[in-house]
């Protein structure tokens, strides 16, 4: 669900991987718009039937309109139980960094909006240039994601494989706020004039795990 460029993006790279896709928003207009920028493979749908339609759901909207589009696709009736609900929202200052939920993370939000659904943390540290990577695989982008159900987990790293990326799970879903508050950490980091690659460690596990550290 959106319409903005993260989520064109994303829907183009999993077109070319042979998904079809369903793309919904608050302004049908703007959902038209956006199925037509992905391709043949995408189409425009209304939010309040979306949830029968699709086996994932994929959330790449602003933080202020989520827990809105939670509520058009049926999230608080229950539409979304059982389902594979992928949150990607930066819920992020981007003049600061600062992480603009008091507490929790936008994914509990969805969580609570939408009960029973199987909600992921994924995607949202990553720009849509970064997708599809089609490069060497040791140096394909690590995408950390976080859950409380394994299907719905390997359904999100299934499809991260698909953007030619790899799945990190970190946590279950109480660990999101610390996924969102990362992007902050990146966003500070750039605003300071520095790529965040170069201000975190390089570490290698199998190294660690041959040292005995």
């Amino acid at each position: 669900m959106g319409t903005g460029n993260l989520a064109v993006t994303l829907g183009r790279a999993w077109a070319a991987a042979g998904h079809s896709l369903l793309v919904a928003g608050r302004d049908p207009g703007h959902a038209r718009r956006a199925a037509d920028r992905i391709g043949p493979a995408a189409e425009a749908a209304d939010s309040a039937g979306l949830a029968a339609r699709v086996d994932a759901l994929v959330i790449a909207i602003a933080w202020e309109g989520l827990e809105a589009a939670v509520s058009l696709v049926g999230g608080p009736q229950g539409a979304l139980t059982g389902m594979t609900v992928i949150d990607c929202t930066n819920p992020v200052d981007y003049a600061t960094g600062e992480l603009k939920p008091a507490s929790g993370s936008a994914a509990a939000l969805v969580a609570r909006a939408a009960p029973g659904a199987h909600v992921v943390k994924a995607l949202h540290l990553f720009a849509g240039a970064s997708w599809p990577y089609a490069g060497p695989r040791e140096s394909a982008p690590v995408v950390a994601i976080c859950g409380d159900e394994p299907d719905a987990l390997d359904r999100a790293a299934a499809l991260i494989r698909d953007l030619g990326g790899r799945a990190a799970v970190v946590g279950g879903l109480g660990s999101a706020r610390q996924l969102e508050e990362a992007a902050g950490f990146v966003m500070r980091v750039v605003a300071a004039g520095h790529n965040p690659r170069l201000a975190v460690p390089d570490v290698d596990p199998a190294l660690l795990r041959a040292s005995g550290s």
